[in-house]
């Protein structure tokens, strides 16, 4: 092709861009603006501002809910991601394509919206609109040629995102709108959730996005027995296999939180371990004493300056919001159920296809444990003969950019975009009809 694509993975939590036909993005960023309290300016988050502390900085963010609400806030910050990518590379969006990620079932006016950017505010020279179950097919399907997904042409894309999570059928490369079931929970609601079960218990922490995203990714994971893991996080001491704690950034010696103890933050992964399970948790406990007394005078002293906290059935709660919504009074099905709702809206014919090509995407599939629930929890309400298979993306976080980029560098991609002049003769509606959605 003879000209350079942009590939743009929009994300709600983060960006991810990059050039078409490279393996891996060159900018992956939070997609926000933030102050930090030492700044009177928004600032953008990039990988060099790591030792800035970010202890209750303020956040702006363009989407919400998984849609645009803000388009001077996304112009600003794709300016920063495009300047930092067309520069490295000698040219500019005059030159290039858009290939531009778009939520399932976006409003003709955030669609008008993200049009104007693209062609009026960069100047891009043509565009394409993807939604992220179709190129996360499309790079499954051409990781395995011979499985199951690239030979039927059909899987069922969960992607568990920043907003919502979708479980989208997509046949033929082209996702099936009208069997896409959707619930709206994701990892920011976790968050927030956490936030407010240690905000509850702990130390305030309500004002504190980044650094409970940190202790969510650390530190979360998903129960494979709720009852069992409550009973165990209602216990004292050693015996408490669940409890672990992390260190708040002092401003001083590390302007990022950490967990205190890695070791000691692993040890539930025993619970689920099989046979010689009562061995391992056996050995777990069996700490030698002067340790232990030694963790009890270093808790002490930093109890007194309230710089840790605790976790304890915080870890598994949280990521259990994905499974039964409804335990936490939200009028939502769990995930297991809406893949079923998906599945069944579809051709019977497609549907044993569509259970034995389940493909898990998004940030949030990354909790230990998060394939073996789902799949627990599914197994009862599949038909017996049908196979249930299910499989993570070897990066559930780049896994539909990798999909852009294959499909920008494909012999097809400049015919099936929109081209500038197009959309100046013709406007946004008529040219979103191109992109079948």
């Amino acid at each position: 092709m003879q000209q350079n694509v942009v590939v743009l993975d929009n994300g709600g939590g983060l960006i991810k861009a990059g050039l078409g036909g490279d393996r891996d993005p060159s900018t992956i960023i939070p997609n926000c603006l933030y102050r930090p309290l030492s700044s009177k300016k928004w600032l953008h988050p990039s990988p060099s501002s790591d030792p800035i502390d970010l202890t209750s900085a303020a956040i702006r963010r363009p989407i919400d809910r998984g849609y645009l609400i803000n388009p001077d806030l996304q112009r600003d910050i794709w300016a920063h991601v495009f300047s930092s990518i067309l520069h490295t590379h000698h040219v500019g969006p005059a030159h290039s394509a858009l290939l531009l990620t778009e939520p399932l079932f976006a409003l003709p006016s955030v669609q008008r919206a993200t049009d104007e950017l693209v062609f009026e505010d960069f100047n891009f020279a043509a565009l394409y609109v993807a939604d992220s179950p179709s190129l996360t097919h499309l790079y499954e399907a051409s990781r395995r040629p011979t499985g199951l997904i690239s030979r039927a042409q059909c899987s069922l894309v969960v992607d568990c995102g920043f907003s919502f999570t979708h479980a989208a059928p997509v046949f033929q490369n082209f996702t099936l709108n009208y069997a896409a079931k959707r619930i709206d929970l994701g990892g920011k609601a976790l968050t927030n959730y956490l936030k407010e079960l240690v905000s509850y218990r702990s130390v305030n922490v309500m004002d504190e996005t980044f650094l409970m995203d940190d202790v969510k990714e650390k530190l979360c994971f998903v129960s494979m027995d709720v009852a069992r893991d409550l009973r165990i996080a209602k216990k004292s001491g050693k015996e408490n296999l669940l409890r672990c704690t992390y260190v708040l950034p002092d401003g001083v010696t590390h302007t990022k939180g950490f967990v205190k103890d890695p070791d000691e933050a692993q040890r539930h992964m025993a619970l689920d371990e099989g046979d010689d399970q009562s061995q391992k948790l056996g050995t777990s406990m069996d700490w030698d004493q002067a340790q232990v007394t030694e963790k009890i005078e270093e808790r002490k002293k930093t109890d007194l300056t309230k710089n840790e906290f605790d976790l304890t059935n915080e870890r598994f709660l949280v990521p259990e919001m994905i499974f039964h919504p409804a335990d936490l009074g939200m009028n939502q099905a769990g995930l297991a159920e809406c893949i079923v709702r998906a599945v069944s809206s579809c051709h019977p014919h497609l549907q044993p296809l569509l259970y034995q090509s389940i493909v898990l995407t998004g940030g949030s599939t990354l909790f230990p444990r998060f394939t073996q629930r789902l799949e627990r929890e599914l197994r009862p309400l599949v038909p017996d003969d049908f196979q249930v298979k299910i499989t993570s993306q070897e990066d559930p976080i780049l896994g539909v950019w990798r999909g852009g980029s294959l499909l920008a560098s494909s012999p097809d991609f400049e015919g099936m975009c929109v081209t500038k002049a197009e959309y100046e003769e013709l406007g946004s509606a008529r040219c979103r009809r191109r992109f079948f959605h």
